[in-house]
């Protein structure tokens, strides 16, 4: 602990909370359910054979054919939706091959690693977009210094050394996404590139190839982009072959449309590197992600119920998912489109609370010119929105095929508020029916999330300005390593030893050389980090500065000291 100088100015304002509009009173529960026709149920029957399209933006960069990739034979689980709208947790195959036998010839079957260098293979694991690990020394989060317990007797100018960092939370998540973004499986029998993509990273978590939602299999794939070196998440339909091409232009809308609760979609190509005819949406990649599926029932949902017969995930969190939900149907809709696609294997949680809309435009390019109009796929986005909601609150995702009985049990662990909404969702098809009038149902919630979410954000900023006090340092860290020691300068090999930049030496040699009277190095991280934050301020507090011959002995201030510094510097990056 010591003392540093802080002001710290604390507002608060509270936003005024608008009545609650009424919620339509002529609703009633047997009211008769919208079951619009699948817009996929003739799409097979349109697949011709048409020539590969590749975005004429970017330069394609095919490679040669590579043998079909099957993880639902082979290496990992296939679709990361479950089949029939229940998923049911896989046991992972027995490995028996070590990765130092493994074949590198391509033609055969490729036998996956032990479960312990294969998250793919553990059915508990059930990360949508789960990091993959090779066989390497992970981060060793446990040797971070633990938060001490909280002290009340600092004064207002005095911090504790954890005060300058992040918390321990934030930082390990920050870090295993980082190293999740960044990992790599190699020896797969999968393509080197796809089109401008390349180091393809699997990433579903099940075997079986579920056709429900898209009525194609289709994979997931995390990889690299040769353009402009970022991330993507890459869904491949499988079997699919382009009919027209209009079709895929409707991928230009859907990049135009921006909102904080969907997964924005950059481009789509068709492509025959996997083996077969296969088109290819590019998203943005979103690491540790999992699926609403997984969340709320996969092996180890997140909510369960204390007792047989209760609700297990509370009404806030419930709310917070159609506050966002809606908010993303509000500018879909908007912009002329529909989603077509709220099901909770396609809606990736990101982080705590945190949900994005996943899939979007595909079902558009999928289901091109099979009829309907755009009123009833945005009527159909209320239903599917209305059924989630009910499936989440029963805890079943079967719930909404017996829609009595769901609305008795929401009605008897629910507040009548959220029963009504689902009920008005799940409702008749009607010219009043819209996003905008669900927005005005659910206002004094949004406002609620709206302040969570300032509350958040606040605490963000807040770990955020610790990380200033880093920043400064770093800088110093760095103009002094640039300095000191340096083995020659314009000539001169005693340039770092001589004038201003042997005050500087001594000055290292004071903040990070000290002994004590034993002769033991002493390693305080206080009182490097007060002296460093005293240069950067250039205080006027005077340091005694001494020789390691202790011949010499300087008094001089901080400001002094970091004159120095800057003149050195300055020398170091004139240009000539």
């Amino acid at each position: 602990m010591f003392n540093h100088d802080a002001n710290k100015q604390q507002t608060s304002q509270q936003s005024p909370v608008p009545s609650r509009p009424e919620t339509p009173k002529k609703l009633k529960i047997d009211s008769p359910m919208f079951q619009p026709a699948s817009p996929l149920k003739s799409t097979a029957s349109l697949a011709r054979d048409a020539p590969v399209f590749v975005p004429k933006t970017q330069q394609s960069s095919m490679v040669a054919l590579a043998p079909e990739f099957k993880p639902g034979q082979d290496f990992i689980g296939g679709a990361d939706s479950a089949t029939s709208f229940a998923a049911s947790s896989v046991p992972a195959p027995e490995f028996t091959q070590q990765m130092s036998q493994m074949s590198m010839d391509p033609s055969q079957v490729y036998s996956a690693p032990p479960d312990n260098m294969n998250p793919y293979a553990n059915p508990s694991a059930s990360m949508y977009y789960q990091p993959s690990m090779q066989p390497y020394q992970p981060l060793q989060y446990h040797l971070y210094a633990a938060q001490p317990p909280h002290r009340s007797d600092l004064l207002p100018y005095q911090r504790t050394i954890h005060g300058f960092f992040l918390s321990d939370n934030i930082r390990e998540e920050l870090q295993r996404k980082s190293a999740a973004t960044l990992q790599t499986i190699g020896d797969l029998n999968l393509p080197r590139s796809v089109h401008v993509y390349h180091s393809l990273v699997p990433l579903d978590t099940k075997r079986e190839k579920d056709t429900r939602v898209f009525g194609y299999p289709s994979w997931v794939y995390k990889a690299f982009s040769g353009t402009t070196g970022k991330t993507y998440a890459l869904r491949r339909i499988e079997g699919f072959r382009l009919v027209k091409e209009q079709a895929i232009g409707l991928i230009e809308q859907w990049r135009r449309v921006t909102n904080a609760s969907i997964v924005t979609v950059h481009e789509a190509f068709t492509t025959k590197a996997f083996g077969d005819n296969s088109i290819v949406f590019a998203y943005d990649f979103h690491p540790l992600s999992t699926t609403l599926y997984d969340t709320h029932f996969g092996p180890s949902p997140r909510y369960v119920a204390k007792y047989e017969g209760q609700a297990a995930v509370p009404e806030k969190v419930i709310w917070s998912y159609i506050t966002q939900i809606t908010s993303a149907l509000r500018t879909i809709h908007a912009a002329g489109l529909a989603a077509r696609c709220i099901d909770p294997t396609k809606i990736l949680m990101t982080s705590k609370m945190r949900i994005r809309l996943n899939c979007l435009g595909i079902v558009d390019v999928l289901a091109y010119d099979t009829g309907g109009t755009l009123e009833e796929w945005q009527q159909d986005d209320l239903l599917q929105l209305g059924r989630l909601i009910v499936s989440i609150a029963c805890g079943s995702p079967l719930a909404a095929n017996d829609f009595p009985s769901a609305v008795d049990f929401i009605s008897r662990h629910y507040s009548v508020e959220l029963k009504d909404i689902i009920v008005y969702l799940i409702s008749k098809p009607s010219p009043t029916k819209t996003i905008s009038e669900i927005v005005t149902l659910i206002a004094d919630h949004t406002i609620q999330d709206f302040n969570s979410a300032l509350h958040f954000n606040d605490n963000i900023e807040a770990a955020l300005a610790r990380e200033l006090e880093n920043g400064r340092i770093a800088r110093l860290l760095t103009k002094l390593g640039f300095i000191n020691e340096r083995p020659e300068y314009d000539h001169d090999p005693q340039w770092s030893e001589t004038g201003d930049r042997y005050l500087i030496k001594l000055f290292r040699d004071y903040v990070f050389h000290q002994v004590d009277e034993q002769g033991n190095p002493v390693v305080d991280m206080a009182h490097v980090l007060s002296c460093l934050n005293k240069l950067d301020v250039g205080s006027d507090e005077k340091v005694m500065l001494v020789s390691r011959d202790e011949q010499s002995c300087l008094v001089l201030s901080y400001r002094e000291i970091k004159s120095c510094i800057e003149v050195a510097f300055s020398q170091l990056s004139k240009k000539r």
